[in-house]
């Protein structure tokens, strides 16, 4: 069994667009998840954790239209295991938020 903490993804997505921002090939534990607003004004966010073959519904969501203040940071420490094709989805309502997520691949 193999190991590697890693950088599982990046993004900054366009606005109000649903943007998948890591799909897991193995066994994954997903440490943080941090959500940067690089704008003037506060905007909001969502982040979902789904299987690759369902459709994004709201039992999907661990955070949904969270609030982010302007030229702010919020680091959500997750602890999320997940298996084999299954995707972390994040939205954000302005193109000005990046999203970068970290955790173990286990192989």
């Amino acid at each position: 069994m193999s190991v590697t903490y890693k950088v599982l993804g990046q993004a900054n997505p366009a606005a109000t667009t649903t943007t998948t921002l890591y799909t897991s090939s193995s066994t994954v534990v997903v440490s943080t998840l941090v959500v940067c607003n690089q704008a003037n004004a506060a905007t909001t966010y969502r982040v979902a954790v789904k299987p690759t073959a369902n459709t994004l519904s709201t039992l999907h969501y661990v955070a949904y239209n969270s609030s982010i203040a302007a030229y702010d940071s919020v680091a959500l420490t997750l602890g999320i295991t997940m298996g084999t094709a299954e995707n972390v989805i994040v939205y954000s309502s302005t193109s000005t938020t990046s999203f970068n997520l970290f955790g173990t691949e286990i192989i």
